[in-house]
C-alpha cells in the first residue's frame, strides 16, 4: 500500500500501541501534523517542547510503556534536549520524533536547521537521521525496540521534510528491526549464580539495595520474595522507592545523602550488599573509599558498563533482574538474623525524637507537615510526581509509598521543572490513578506554562507548591557550606493562586498547619485540577545530610531536643 512518509509515521506509532503523543507543531514537521487527521492517536498540545519530553517520560514511568514526544526542527528540537537527558539519566524509554529541513538543505544553515542528532548523541541511547520515506517504518520499529529493551532509554528520530512528504510502499512486516550488533539479552553464567548464593547463605549482616531497575524489570514480586525468604532488610535508592511497600517490615527506607541515619549506618556495617537494578550513584555511596568497607558486593544489573564503574563488586550478575531472580530464588535458603535486626533497631536510636513531625507545634507550617498530611489522606497509594530540591527529599522521607511506579521524579539529572509536565504524562497513562504534583516555588516557575496544557486536557491533578520563597536546596548548601551567603536564592514569586485562576484552575493558599488536611480533602473531592500554594517555613532544612564527598555514615543531623549534637560520627 502506498503511503506518504507522514502517514507511515502515524501508522507505525499505532501499530506500536501508541495512543497518545505529546508535541508542538512547526514548519519542518507540518506534513506529519497534516496526516494526524487520519490517525486515532490523541495529540496533547504542550506549551514548550521540554514539556513534551517530560510528559512522555512521565507517561513511560507510570505505565511501563514507551512515551512519545514530537517537535519541529531547530529550536523545537533543541528545546527537547533537557527532557531527553533527563530520560537518559533515569533510563526512561521515550521516542522523540523531530522534523528536519529538506534533505537538500542539510548543512546549508537553512532556517531552523540544527544538527539535532549531533546535539543529542551524548544523551540518547540511539538516534537516527531519516532522509527517505522508505526508511521510516524500519527506523520507528528499531527505535521502539531499542528504547524498551535492555537498559531502557531515549531514542530520537530526525526526519527530513521531504521524507515526510514523499511516498513509498508501506510494508510493516518487511520493516522488522535489523540490529545484529545490539545484544540486550545478556544472562549470567551458572558459576556466578553459585558464587552469589554462597555469599547470601554465608552472610550474617546482608542488605538489599533496591533501585529503579526493579520497577523497569517488573521484578517487585521477586525482590520481595528474596527479601522475605532470606530475611534481608531492604534499603532503597530515591528511584527505587515503591519497589517494596513502605509498610513492609523489611523496608528500611531511603539510603544516601538524605537517607535516614540508621539506613546509612546499616549499609556501612553490612557484610554483604546485594545491589538490584541500581548504579551506585555518588548520592548513594558518599566517599567511595570508605563505602561499606566490610561488605562483599553482588551487583545485578542489565547494563554491563555499570559493573565495577563506581564500586568494585565481588559477583556481577549481568542480565534482566526478573530473569536473574527467577533463576536464583529456588536455591535461596531461609535464614534467621535476630542479632542483625536487633542491631538495626538500636541504630534507630533517637531518630524519632529528632523528627520534625514529633517536635512541639511552634505555630510554623513546615513542608514535612504538608507531605505527611497528603500521605495520610491518600494512604500511600497516590502517584506523586516531584520536582528537584528540598521538597523532593521531604517527599521521599514523609510520603510512604505502597505501590511501585508511584514516585516519579528526576533522579540522575536532577531536572527542575520536571514535575508538572511529567505529572500530566503520568495522568494520561493512568487516568484512574490519583496524581499529586509536589513542587518547589522555584522549579514550578520553569514549566508553569504547562498549566495551560493541564487545563486544556481537563486532567484531575492536584498541585502542592511547597513555597518557601527560596531556591531551597541551594539556600541550604549556602547555609551549611557558604556561611549563609544567600546569593541569588531568594525568590520574588507571582501570586500562584491568581496565576492558576487565570488558566481556569481552582486554587487556594494555605499558611496554617490546621488548614492543611481540610484543604487536601477538598482538593481530592474537587472535580478537576487544583493548585494549593502551601506557604511553609522559609529556612527549614532537610536532615539528615551527608555532605558531598563525605563518608556515608558522617551525617549532619537535625539537632536533638535531648542531645545537643549536630554531627553524628
Amino acid at each position: 500500500m502506498m503511503k506518504t512518509g507522514a502517514e507511515i509515521i502515524w501508522e507505525c506509532l499505532e501499530r506500536e500501541g501508541v495512543s497518545v503523543v505529546f508535541g508542538y507543531p512547526g514548519g519542518a514537521i507540518l506534513p506529519t501534523y497534516d496526516a494526524l487527521k487520519h490517525s486515532s492517536i490523541h495529540h496533547v498540545l504542550v506549551r514548550h517542547e521540554q514539556g513534551a519530553t517530560h510528559m512522555a517520560d512521565g507517561y513511560a514511568r507510570a505505565s511501563g510503556k514507551v512515551g512519545v514526544a514530537i517537535a519541529t526542527s531547530g529550536p523545537g528540537a533543541t528545546n527537547m534536549v533537557t527532557g531527553i537527558a533527563t530520560a537518559m539519566m533515569d533510563s526512561s524509554p521515550i521516542v522523540c520524533i523531530t522534523g528536519q529541513v529538506g534533505s537538500k538543505l542539510i548543512g546549508s544553515d537553512a532556517f531552523q536547521e540544527t544538527d539535532i542528532t549531533g546535539v543529542t548523541l551524548p544523551v540518547t541511547k540511539h538516534n537516527y537521521l531519516v532522509t527517505h520515506a522508505s526508511e521510516i517504518a524500519q527506523t520507528i520499529r528499531e527505535a521502539f525496540y531499542i528504547a524498551k529493551s535492555g537498559r531502557p532509554g531515549p531514542v530520537l528520530i530526525d526526519i527530513t521534510k521531504d521524507a515526510q512528504q514523499s511516498s513509498c510502499e508501506f510494508d510493516w512486516e518487511g520493516a522488522k528491526p535489523q540490529l545484529p550488533g545490539y545484544r540486550p539479552d545478556l544472562s549470567p553464567e551458572m558459576d556466578e549464580y553459585e558464587k552469589a548464593l554462597e555469599l547470601i547463605h554465608n552472610s550474617k549482616r546482608p542488605v538489599i539495595l533496591a533501585g529503579h531497575g526493579i520497577m523497569m524489570s517488573g521484578a517487585t514480586r521477586e525482590v520481595i520474595e528474596l527479601a522475605e525468604r532470606a530475611n534481608i532488610p531492604v534499603a532503597l535508592t530515591l528511584l527505587g522507592i515503591g519497589a517494596l511497600p513502605a509498610s513492609h517490615p523489611l523496608n528500611l527506607g531511603m539510603m544516601g545523602m538524605h537517607g535516614e541515619a540508621w539506613v546509612n549506618h546499616t549499609i556501612q556495617d553490612a557484610d554483604l550488599l546485594i545491589a538490584l537494578g541500581m548504579r551506585f550513584d555518588d548520592r548513594v555511596t558518599g566517599n567511595l573509599s570508605t563505602y561499606a568497607p566490610g561488605a562483599k558486593k553482588i551487583h545485578v544489573e542489565i547494563d554491563p558498563s555499570e559493573i565495577n564503574k563506581n564500586v568494585k563488586v565481588d559477583v556481577p550478575l549481568v542480565g534482566d533482574l526478573k530473569d536473574v531472580l527467577d533463576q536464583l530464588l529456588p536455591e535461596v535458603e531461609a535464614r534467621e538474623r535476630i542479632e542483625w535486626f536487633d542491631y538495626i533497631q538500636k541504630l534507630k536510636g533517637d531518630a524519632a525524637v529528632r523528627d520534625i513531625q514529633n517536635l512541639p507545634d511552634n505555630g510554623h507550617l513546615y513542608a514535612a507537615h504538608v507531605i505527611n498530611d497528603i500521605w495520610q489522606q491518600t494512604h500511600g497509594h497516590a502517584i506523586v510526581v516531584t520536582d528537584v530540591g528540598q521538597h523532593q527529599m521531604w517527599e521521599a522521607q514523609y510520603y510512604k509509598h505502597e505501590d511501585p511506579r508511584s514516585l516519579i521524579t528526576s533522579g540522575g539529572l536532577g531536572t527542575m521543572g520536571f514535575a508538572l509536565p511529567a505529572a500530566i504524562g503520568a495522568k494520561m497513562a493512568r487516568p484512574d490513578a490519583e496524581v499529586w504534583v509536589v513542587v518547589g516555588d522555584g522549579g514550578f516557575q520553569m514549566t508553569m506554562p504547562e498549566l495551560a496544557t493541564l487545563a486544556q486536557e481537563k486532567l484531575k491533578i492536584h498541585i502542592a507548591i511547597i513555597n518557601n520563597g527560596y531556591l531551597g536546596m541551594v539556600r541550604q548548601w549556602q547555609e551549611f557550606f557558604y556561611e549563609r551567603n544567600y546569593q541569588a536564592t531568594p525568590l520574588l514569586n507571582p501570586d500562584f493562586v491568581k496565576l492558576a485562576e487565570a488558566f481556569g484552575i481552582h486554587a487556594v493558599k494555605v499558611d496554617q498547619r490546621k488548614d492543611v488536611i481540610p484543604t487536601v480533602q477538598a482538593a481530592r473531592e474537587h472535580d478537576g485540577p487544583v493548585l494549593i500554594d502551601f506557604q511553609v517555613e522559609q529556612e527549614d532544612t532537610v536532615y539528615p545530610m551527608v555532605p558531598a564527598g563525605a563518608d556515608l555514615h558522617r551525617m549532619i543531623r537535625r539537632p536533638s531536643p535531648i542531645v545537643e549534637t549536630a554531627t553524628d560520627a
